[in-house]
């Protein structure tokens, strides 16, 4: 018996062909997630050398209501993928392009109703702020602009979910990298060389998110003109995606699947940012050297989280494209390798911030007590890794299954993990919140994995879809 385990986990480990089906995926978006903290960084170093710091700060308020209400709204990719993987694994045609149809109407929908209500939720939210007036005027400015890029965000989203969903990573990795570039190059030019400031940095996102709809919308009609024999033309390919997206107008009925997973990877969602906004806002409560410390350790977790992305992203669409398959094999394969990915990659990080930290802390910030305050609390660096990488993995792996009453579930789990650990523990004060992160990663890792042994054991994993 245990020499079978043996020759079937060598048999994973050396199969090149899935190695290769892996890296196609998880690498490119790896690598294109990498233009995404450089055009924060952008952003920051253009409105940090304008004339005042609340350029700085009204950015940094706006980009942040704005980056949370379109990360709320990430779960248009996930459940694209997902559904689209399992179609493609199926040989389904009209099913991927049914889901495609689908996902579009619901984001243009969505982008309707943020264009609505802009003015209710900026007041909402920047009421709450206990910023200055003068950063506060600037991320309304900011805000106001931004929001307008929500429609092409949002098809954006769905259309790296159904490329995603066919196995095809490069064409999101050529969205995302022509984005950012187009981003960063017209926030120098608006900015330092109109003279827009906040304005500028606003517009050229918004032109930036356009200009990546029009290469996505080129790479989409590409790709079903390969692949759709029975339309001949662009013209024609466009008119029966518009059909499809107008009949389902008349079928709401039809999205109701759709809706349901939705909406549980949106409270899924909802959890996690909440995690790390009650970070942010308790940091805070520690003193200022504190919070800048925990901003600083907060980069080095998001690396962490580009990187597993990556990963996450393979097996939202490998193990969709095996469940859509019923091929158990393939999915047994593929769920292996990937965890060997996971656990590699997760002890390259904890090993690299065990060895460098110290250096990476003083890269990120020259101020000698926010330093001595960031490697006080350097060690959760090195644990969180190890703990959060499965959660990553399992995540994909779930969303792939389109199991989104599960991924809900361990979410609520965890945040009550999280909560009830920060309020025992609470007399550490800033490792409490370190503590509880790491209670929060471990539970969803913990849980997923118990419903996923569960599955797999009674063979209900494959027949989720």
């Amino acid at each position: 018996m245990l020499s079978e385990q043996v020759t079937r986990l060598l048999s994973v480990l050396l199969n090149a062909p899935l190695h290769k089906k892996v890296a196609a995926i998880a690498l490119p978006m790896v690598f294109s997630n990498l233009s995404v903290p450089l055009l924060a960084l952008v952003d920051t170093a253009v409105s940090g050398h304008l004339e005042h710091a609340w350029y700085l700060g009204g950015v940094a308020l706006g980009s942040s209501l704005i980056s949370l209400l379109f990360f709320l709204l990430g779960f248009l990719r996930m459940s694209t993928t997902g559904l689209t993987a399992q179609a493609y694994g199926a040989n389904d045609q009209a099913g991927q392009l049914r889901f495609l149809s689908q996902s579009l109407l619901l984001a243009l929908l969505l982008a309707a109703l943020l264009l609505i209500l802009q003015f209710p939720l900026a007041q909402l939210a920047f009421s709450l702020s206990k910023a200055s007036a003068e950063v506060n005027q600037q991320a309304q400015l900011y805000f106001s602009i931004r929001i307008w890029s929500a429609p092409a965000t949002l098809i954006n989203l769905v259309l790296m979910g159904w490329f995603l969903g066919r196995q095809n990573a490069r064409y999101p990795m050529w969205m995302l990298i022509f984005t950012n570039l187009v981003n960063i190059v017209l926030n120098i030019v608006f900015v330092l060389g109109f003279g827009w400031q906040v304005a500028g940095i606003a517009a050229a996102s918004v032109v930036a998110d356009y200009s990546g709809l029009l290469l996505g919308g080129y790479l989409l009609l590409r790709l079903l003109a390969k692949t759709t024999q029975h339309c001949a033309s662009h013209t024609q390919l466009t008119k029966e995606l518009l059909a499809a997206m107008g009949s389902h107008l008349q079928q709401l009925a039809g999205l109701r699947r759709l809706f349901t997973l939705n909406c549980d990877i949106f409270l899924r969602s909802l959890c996690l940012q909440s995690v790390f906004v009650f970070i942010a806002f308790q940091g805070a409560a520690y003193g200022d050297n504190t919070v800048a410390a925990n901003a600083v350790l907060l980069s080095f977790l998001m690396l962490v989280s580009y990187a597993m992305d990556g990963l996450a992203y393979a097996a939202e669409s490998l193990v969709g494209k095996a469940i859509g398959a019923r091929n158990s094999l393939l999915l047994g394969n593929t769920l292996g390798l990937l965890a060997l990915w996971c656990l590699i990659l997760a002890l390259l990080f904890s090993v690299g911030y065990g060895l460098f930290g110290n250096g990476f802390v003083a890269l990120l910030t020259s101020l000698p007590e926010v330093q001595q305050h960031a490697r006080l609390y350097l060690g959760w660096m090195i644990l969180l890794p190890l703990l959060a990488c499965w959660a990553y993995f399992l995540d994909g792996v779930f969303i792939g299954a389109t199991q989104g009453k599960t991924l809900r579930n361990s979410m609520v789990i965890a945040l009550l993990g999280f909560t009830i650990s920060f309020y025992l523990l609470q007399s550490w004060q800033n490792h409490a919140l370190w503590a509880a992160l790491a209670v929060f990663m471990a539970l969803r890792s913990i849980s997923l994995a118990i419903v996923l042994r569960y599955q797999w054991r009674t063979g209900k994993f494959l027949q989720t879809s």
